[in-house]
């Protein structure tokens, strides 16, 4: 993986191109590193950790900010057949000790802060009460201190300065591994349960990630591409690093956020700066800018002359959304599918594959090559186009897919392949129109059965997102003793729009009816200031669900930032 990714371009006389932009608005710093560079620091690393005794087969665990050092121990790794186990920076420590005692790792790897708007998150307490919680004890802590800023004190015996050894280490050369070795393991649940850490293999990945860069996303060797993700969700592995240093690109390591850093003109200045062709970003992130500037005002300042194309992921995107994209970025819009078990999109419009550019109106594409997609009731038997139903691929998986799930082959196979026999089960419901087009509606638990009609929470919060009030909505299930269930929305309204609560909820109302129709029974509506999202971009519905209906709910620490405006309202 790291010889592909980086000393074959070398090779190749790429090695003065720009392979990384950190553009970081929060450090008020920008950084281009060539594909040499990156070698450079890459390849020392890699004799670091093998001076510390790390070998193949070995895990370690990466717990850091949006910097060009996260990257470079990825790689590292890669390079010598060491398992890292990436965990997005900040997360608390119940959460970091649960992952550090399930992939027993032989060293951590942090640095001493990140940078959030308006603080700053000092990494090493963090680690140090995680390590408190856990039975696991890593033999070695390998400390990055940011620059310009006071130096992390070491606790002698355990922590290593990088700076230090870096400087005296020596370039160590690719280690081969078999075709099946585990890459990374990447976790995806919370601390709830038995932690479910995604095993991903190198071969198929390497070969499945350099062809989605052209037949996905459409992209040449040298252009620029930013994945606005973070390296700690999948998409971070695949699309900002991987993925684009294989296929010979160079990638935007964006250490800011669509709004807040310092305005929601970010995502515009940053494309109109490094000459983007092509980026990937969630819904969430598209709302976040248009709740804060309707008009894009700030964002028209730029000019995005090389900018080609906007896919989104992550979210399902409405329509509304998707639309004013289009208009405020000018490009195609293209919405795609894909999940952390998957490393890559199950449906897409392809562009290298001469799919259209302008598909229907909220599907996400149709099967990428590899994907024998299928919608299926709770009997198998497979269901009519235009029909809500369970989504499903046929097996075998594609190259790329997960293998396992660290230390637990018996969940592997229970969790995703016991329901239907023969299929992955993806747990997200949705139907597929007559030219094969996918529509991905909600998670099948997500799925709200009124008075025995199953009702897709991403149809009706669509509907929703359509008033020009609304900023973004989420739909849970509220428990009624004569329907069973009828939906609940929460919105947030746009910024500057002065209406009663009634009114809007008439309005919002009288729109479901008129697009689900009657049988949604949707009479109710409450104003929120803010949704709680995952740090990846997702509206936690079951916690939403719990909380609405007077249930017992657990609430992850990445989830919690406006539970608390739902439960006064």
């Amino acid at each position: 993986m790291c010889y592909n990714a980086l000393d074959r371009h070398i090779e190749d006389g790429r090695g003065d191109q720009t392979a990384v932009i950190h553009d970081s608005p929060v450090t008020d710093t920008k950084h281009n590193i060539t594909y040499k560079e990156v070698y450079e620091q890459v390849s020392r690393l890699a004799g670091v950790l093998t001076k510390y005794g790390i070998k193949k087969g070995d895990r370690v665990v990466i717990y850091m900010p949006m910097i060009p050092q996260a990257m470079y121990t990825m790689l590292a790794c890669a390079r010598i057949g060491a398992i890292h186990s990436l965990i997005f920076g900040g997360f608390a420590p119940k959460e970091l000790s649960v992952r550090i005692d399930h992939a027993k790792p032989k060293l951590i790897v942090t640095a001493s802060f990140g940078i959030e708007p308006g603080r700053k998150v000092e990494y090493i307490p963090l680690v140090e009460r995680a390590l408190e919680l856990t039975q696991h004890k890593p033999e070695k802590l390998l400390i990055y201190s940011r620059p310009k800023m006071e130096q992390v004190s070491l606790t002698p015996g355990r922590d290593i300065d990088w700076a230090e050894e870096i400087a005296k280490a020596h370039p160590h050369d690719c280690i081969p591994v078999e075709s099946g070795h585990p890459l990374y393991v990447l976790y995806t649940s919370g601390t709830t349960g038995v932690p479910k850490g995604v095993v991903r293999c190198t071969a198929g990945y390497a070969v499945m990630l350099n062809w989605t860069m052209s037949a996905i996303y459409g992209l040449k060797p040298g252009e620029v591409w930013w994945a606005a993700s973070d390296l700690g969700w999948v998409v971070g592995h695949s699309y900002i690093c991987y993925g684009p240093l294989l296929h010979g690109n160079t990638s935007v390591l964006y250490e800011g956020k669509p709004v807040g850093t310092p305005d929601a003109s970010a995502y515009f200045r940053v494309l109109s700066d490094h000459g983007v062709a092509a980026m990937f970003t969630a819904p969430t992130a598209i709302r976040a800018i248009r709740q804060q500037d309707p008009e894009a005002s700030l964002g028209k300042k730029y000019s995005l002359t090389k900018f080609r194309t906007l896919f989104v992921a992550g979210e399902r995107c409405d329509v509304e959304t998707l639309e004013w994209a289009k208009s405020v970025f000018k490009v195609p819009v293209l919405d795609h599918w894909w999940q952390t078990e998957t490393g890559s999109s199950i449906t897409a419009t392809c562009i290298g594959l001469g799919n259209s550019l302008t598909p229907p109106a909220g599907q996400a594409g149709k099967p990428v090559p590899g994907y024998n997609v299928k919608i299926l009731n709770s009997q198998m038997q497979e269901l009519k186009p235009n029909t809500l139903g369970n989504i499903v691929a046929k097996l075998p998986l594609p190259p790329g897919a997960f293998s396992t799930l660290w230390e637990n082959e018996e969940m592997f196979r229970n969790l995703y392949f016991t329901k239907f026999p023969g299929y992955y089960d993806t747990m997200d419901a949705g139907y597929m129109d007559d030219d094969g087009y996918v529509y991905v509606m909600s998670r099948v638990d997500d799925v709200i059965n009124v008075a025995g009609h199953r009702l897709s929470a991403g149809a009706i919060e669509e509907s929703v997102l359509m008033h020009k009030s609304v900023a973004d909505c989420a739909v849970v299930g509220l428990e009624d003793t004569l329907k069973g269930h009828v939906p609940l929305a929460l919105c947030v309204l746009q910024n500057g729009v002065d209406t009663t609560e009634e009114r809007l909820a008439d309005e919002i109302v009288l729109q479901v009816r008129e697009h689900i129709g009657p049988v949604a029974a949707f009479r109710k509506v409450i104003v929120v200031k803010q949704l709680p999202k995952t740090r990846s971009g997702k509206i936690p519905r079951a916690t939403l669900a719990s909380l609405v209906n007077g249930k017992p709910y657990k609430v992850n620490s990445w989830e919690i930032c406006a539970i608390n405006y739902v439960i006064v309202k």
